[in-house]
């Protein structure tokens, strides 16, 4: 049973499967891995039921975001094996005069959250960007929106995209419709991706699924993976880089 099933009618099931939605593409032998936003924003500085956690950490998931990190650690232990390249995007920090926040919508959006010794946009320890892994910082909800993600992964020859991260309705679906557009064969991996939204979180998977990607469980994946050779991209993978996701305005006050 599927985490979407019990939020379908038989309306939605018969639309999709007559439209012919839902078809699969073969995984390929040149993926990466990118990593949207999972960092103490999202998760909180401890495991902690989602409204708990929402008290110090507006954005916060709760416990469903660390039970995606714990998937996301098997996906990346995996995924080094092969020396496959990896990406993770986070939020820049906000400027102290609000420029750059954007069009946002939440009354809490100016709040300053967290708890002394952890810095919002910082990626959990858990799942720590490594030498090689390359940071990318972002303002908008796609990976792909003022960063150089694209041309990272034009020039590694990349074909297939394992995404993994938080929120699934908000910034991993940008990323995955981003990815798409980029002609990128695109598979959200079901235990690493998590949301605030329950609802939410199973009915973007489901439309993610139907239209612009493969919704795959870890394990199905973990197998993919173990039959690739042991360096997929020899002499290629990218060392790490922090790359801004657009340069300040001139004359702009810290």
């Amino acid at each position: 049973m599927a985490v979407w099933d019990e939020y379908l009618t038989e309306r939605d099931r018969a639309v999709y499967a007559t439209a012919g939605y839902g078809a699969r593409r073969p995984l390929g032998s040149r993926p990466a891995i990118v990593v949207i936003d999972v960092n103490y924003d999202f998760v909180g500085h401890e495991r902690a039921p989602v409204l708990e956690s929402a008290k110090t950490w507006r954005n916060s998931c709760g416990e469903e975001g660390w039970d995606g990190v714990a998937a996301i650690a098997t996906l990346l232990e995996a995924a080094r094996d092969h020396s496959l390249p990896i990406f993770y995007s986070t939020s820049e920090e906000p400027r102290p005069d609000g420029l750059g926040r954007g069009m946002w919508r939440s009354s809490r959006v100016g709040e300053t959250a967290g708890v002394p010794g952890f810095v919002g946009s910082d990626v959990v320890a858990e799942i720590a960007p490594q030498e090689r892994d390359v940071l990318l910082r972002k303002s908008k909800p796609s990976a792909f929106f003022g960063t150089g993600l694209l041309a990272l992964l034009l020039e590694l020859g990349v074909e297939d995209l394992l995404v993994v991260g938080t929120t699934t309705s908000g910034c991993v679906r940008a990323t995955v419709v981003d990815a798409f557009s980029h002609n990128f064969n695109v598979v959200v991996v079901e235990e690493g991706c998590f949301d605030r939204g329950q609802a939410s979180h199973a009915l973007n998977l489901f439309d993610m699924d139907a239209k612009y990607a493969d919704v795959l469980p870890l394990q199905e994946v973990l197998e993919h993976l173990a039959g690739l050779p042991t360096e997929v991209f020899p002499g290629r993978v990218a060392p790490a880089v922090a790359t801004p996701a657009a340069p300040e305005p001139a004359g702009a006050v810290r």
